[in-house]
């Protein structure tokens, strides 16, 4: 157990960022070939897609 609330604020944080890095790779590696080398596009109508940069596949 910390020793103060900041020691116990740390450690949530740290925490959160792991979760939340482990979300967007999740993300963002390409359905195809499972590549994280992933580009954020805009699409025809303003949505946002994804284009893999290894393979050429596209997603949004």
């Amino acid at each position: 157990m910390p020793a103060s609330i900041l020691g116990e604020v740390d450690h949530l944080s740290d925490a959160a960022a792991i979760r939340s890095r482990a979300a967007l790779r999740t993300l963002l590696d390409c359905p195809s070939c499972g590549s994280s080398h992933v580009a954020q596009v805009l699409g025809d109508n303003g949505g946002v897609s994804y284009v893999c940069t290894a393979c050429g596949h596209s997603w949004s």
